[in-house]
């Protein structure tokens, strides 16, 4: 067995894929700089191993009565939750943590960091207290966002070449045309500087974690092909390369994976 994998009998509950999980598009004055709002519940008897998968985003979360910041994962990451937790978030889109957050994503990789670490205590708690006075998880996620929205006309807008660097490692992989580094008219070393000042790590360790998110689309799809296809269609190698990827990013095998996926 690989280092940090974990046997298909003892493979921890992914996160969106376990529980009850929601998906929301943001307030509009928010949706230039948030791809979605969710909300996330554990059930009161569920034990609480739960994976988080690593997809290249950094969110906002709502955690018990406290605001916090995750930054960029390499692999999964396994929070400690509570049976019955309930965790609110805001994913940032891509190219827009950097300027909100006010630091280089590659300071947050791996990291759970109090939002008043990044703001100032003051203004994370002025945030928190509109929050905590909502009485309904939905009143508190319409808080925090309407929060979030006052101060939305003083950040600027996403970098555009962090959200087409997203865009292009994210879609499927397609033979010729131009290089990562034309399409940005960027050097490779620019490239490499500014995917961690964005993303938290380098355009290959970007793209290794958006294949493996193509992966995961395809589980949740109608369909159930042969891991073989899926692999094909994700853009890895084989089905080996597929599973040592996944064993490396998740720590499960693929099966684990798509078992959990189809629920």
């Amino acid at each position: 067995m690989t280092s940090g994998s974990t046997p298909d009998s003892a493979a921890p509950a992914v996160a969106g894929m376990t529980g009850s999980y929601h998906e929301t598009s943001p307030v509009t004055s928010l949706r230039p700089h948030f791809l979605c709002a969710w909300r996330s519940e554990l059930a009161p008897d569920q034990a609480a191993d739960v994976a988080v998968l690593p997809d290249g985003c950094a969110d906002i979360l709502w955690t018990g009565d406290r605001l916090s910041v995750v930054g960029p994962d390499v692999v999964a990451a396994r929070p400690q939750l509570a049976p019955g937790a309930r965790v609110l978030g805001l994913r940032f889109q891509p190219g827009a943590a950097r300027g909100w957050l006010g630091v280089s994503l590659s300071e947050l990789v791996g990291r759970r960091v109090e939002l008043g670490a990044l703001w100032g205590d003051g203004c994370a708690e002025r945030v928190a207290r509109r929050v905590r006075d909502a009485a309904t998880p939905e009143a508190q996620m319409l808080a925090l966002q309407q929060a979030l929205a006052d101060d939305a006309p003083r950040q600027e807008a996403p970098a555009s070449r962090a959200a087409a660097l997203f865009r292009w490692l994210a879609a499927a992989p397609q033979t010729g045309g131009p290089s990562l580094e034309d399409r940005l008219a960027m050097s490779e070393r620019s490239v490499r500087r500014f995917s961690h000042e964005h993303f938290g790590y380098g355009p290959k360790m970007l793209e290794r974690i958006l294949r493996l998110q193509r992966f995961i689309g395809l589980l949740r799809g109608p369909a159930d092909p042969p891991l073989a296809m899926l692999a094909a269609l994700a853009g890895y190698a084989d089905q080996a390369h597929l599973s040592r990827e996944v064993r490396a990013l998740c720590g499960m095998t693929p099966s684990a994976l798509r078992e959990q996926a189809r629920g």
